[in-house]
């Protein structure tokens, strides 16, 4: 249709922080005059955007289970229809919103009129710096994984001897950056830039942020290292890793990681009272 539009990368994929599992997490805004006129032009767009899911699938980037994508009609929005939803998950934030917060607050414009994914940006970081309490709860969603070590400084593992390193490893840098960035209306969405720019904003000494910065960046290198020994080719790759696999430096840059996590978490709880 002749209007604005734009298609919007969320996720890891908005981050520019994907893994050779990662599935498809994406949306589409498009400029409606009024409710009749986005469902309109909705019923227009939908077979495009089902189209391009189906397409990126063919092309090894798995349809995500959660159905958040374009295709989806939840996630072919008018802006003002994208708006209401982002004032209703910061105002009147549930665990169903803080979920949501996590995908789609890591939105990068991607293709079409980028200003509109840049306007709905802003929006979103003026309500989040305005929102303490959205903060807060963010932050206090953020700290229930805890960093797997035990009071030695040694790795935690599960019952197959592995850690969940999305889980307990890259996904606590990526949390704690995103809260930093909505807390100081930071518009970076990757995760070393957040930890970079929010980071200084909040006062974090330059080396800590360098130490932070390393960390997440070895944990993101294991889970790759993992995945193509598991088998990407077929699918079969997850996050759990066994740290006994590993040579005896790499075990101790896990070590180390790990520990930068649990002092980044440390930072949450001084930072937001928790």
């Amino acid at each position: 249709p002749p209007v604005a539009w734009c298609w919007l990368a969320l996720g890891s994929e908005g981050r520019h922080e994907q893994t050779f599992v990662s599935d498809q997490d994406n949306g589409l805004i498009f400029q409606a005059s009024s409710a009749q006129e986005a469902e309109a032009l909705r019923t227009l767009f939908l077979p495009f955007a089902q189209e391009a899911n189906q397409r990126l699938a063919e092309a090894g980037f798995t349809l995500c289970p959660g159905q958040i994508m374009a295709g989806n009609p939840a996630w072919c929005l008018s802006f003002d229809e994208w708006r209401e939803r982002f004032i209703d998950w910061v105002r009147r934030p549930d665990p169903d919103a803080l979920l949501n917060a996590s995908i789609f607050f890591d939105l990068r414009p991607l293709c079409g009129a980028e200003e509109l994914g840049e306007e709905l940006r802003t929006l979103l970081l003026s309500m989040t710096v305005a929102t303490p309490s959205f903060q807060h709860l963010m932050a206090a969603n953020a700290l229930q994984a805890e960093t797997p070590l035990n009071f030695r400084g040694e790795p935690v593992l599960d019952e197959r001897d592995e850690i969940d390193l999305k889980k307990y490893g890259s996904r606590i840098f990526v949390d704690a950056a995103r809260i930093l960035a909505l807390t100081t209306g930071t518009r970076e969405v990757n995760t070393v830039e957040r930890l970079q720019q929010a980071g200084r904003q909040v006062g974090l000494p330059a080396q800590e942020i360098a130490g932070l910065v390393a960390a997440f960046g070895h944990l993101l290198r294991l889970r790759l290292g993992q995945q193509v020994v598991a088998g990407v080719p077929l699918g079969l790759a997850g996050s759990g890793l066994k740290p006994a696999m590993l040579h005896e430096m790499d075990q101790a840059i896990l070590r180390e990681a790990l520990k930068q996590a649990r002092r980044l978490q440390q930072r949450l709880k001084l930072n937001y009272a928790l």
